[in-house]
């Protein structure tokens, strides 16, 4: 059903200081940045290897404005949802209306590029958060246009999403809702003697769902926490990084063998921040 993750959105107060913040970290400037009228939110959109990063803001009044609104006062400037695309909306809405017991709506989205004018047009799912466990989730089909590329040389520069990760209280709930209902592959189940939890990865289009499940009592309740991001040499990001006035951590191996890791603590909207090199 779900083909990939197709975009990670943060929610920001001030969405042109966020485009500048992430500008320097990512070492390349938005290739679009727009508005929904109809849901009173704007935005600012990176093109990576693998999907796309968006800052989005409130605009005006409606009704993503509103959601927007609630996480920012609740969580403040964090990772705010995520997207996952399809390639046949209609049936998506058909499976998924079946897992959740209740009829989903499709509705048809716009985008005009305030940089060139070029449109985009799509079709999209909003899951209601009962369904998701607290994440703000949508289901995209894109239908017309497309995002425009960077031509990045400097391999300093972020070049894709390694991971975002998650929390869960539940995480067999998690993986029934990632593995069974969306059909994202369950790359690792482990558990982890020190946190007293399971690891889990899900793994599409070269990107990772990270989650920490730790059992606890109450409601199942999942919450998007931080982001990896990748790069092709570290070592000249992290000079690019220190050279722009970003604090950054020295670098150093990580947990993962063959790669080297150095987390990224300012400039990234409060959300914590991981920069990888893959050896």
């Amino acid at each position: 059903m779900i083909k990939s993750i197709d975009h990670i959105l943060v929610a920001v107060e001030d969405l042109d200081k966020a485009v500048e913040d992430y500008s320097l970290v990512f070492g390349f400037g938005p290739t679009w940045q727009g508005s929904h009228p109809s849901l009173g939110t704007k935005n600012a959109l990176f093109p990576l290897d693998n999907l796309y990063f968006e800052l989005i803001a409130v605009d005006d009044d409606g009704p993503l404005a509103e959601t927007v609104n609630e996480h920012l006062e609740k969580n403040g400037e964090s990772v705010f949802g995520l997207a996952l695309e399809t390639d046949d909306i209609e049936m998506a809405k058909k499976e998924l209306s079946a897992s959740f017991n209740t009829d989903l709506e499709i509705s048809d989205g716009k985008g005009v590029n305030n940089i060139s004018n070029e449109e985009r047009h799509w079709r999209n799912i909003f899951i209601p958060k009962k369904f998701t466990r607290g994440i703000f989730t949508l289901l995209i089909q894109h239908t017309k246009g497309n995002l425009p590329k960077h031509e990045i040389s400097d391999e300093s520069s972020i070049s894709r999403m390694d991971h975002v990760v998650i929390n869960s209280n539940d995480p067999d709930g998690l993986v029934d809702l990632y593995k069974e209902k969306y059909g994202i592959r369950l790359a690792l189940d482990q558990f982890v003697e020190k946190w007293g939890g399971r690891m889990l990865f899900f793994r599409t289009n070269h990107t990772t769902i990270e989650a920490i499940g730790i059992k606890k009592d109450g409601s199942p309740e999942d919450s998007l926490w931080g982001l990896a991001w990748t790069t092709k040499n570290i070592k000249k990001a992290h000079k690019r990084l220190l050279d722009a006035g970003i604090n950054i951590t020295d670098i150093k191996d990580g947990r993962k063998p063959n790669t080297l890791v150095a987390t990224i603590k300012s400039h990234c909207s409060n959300v914590p921040t991981l920069l990888i090199e893959h050896l």
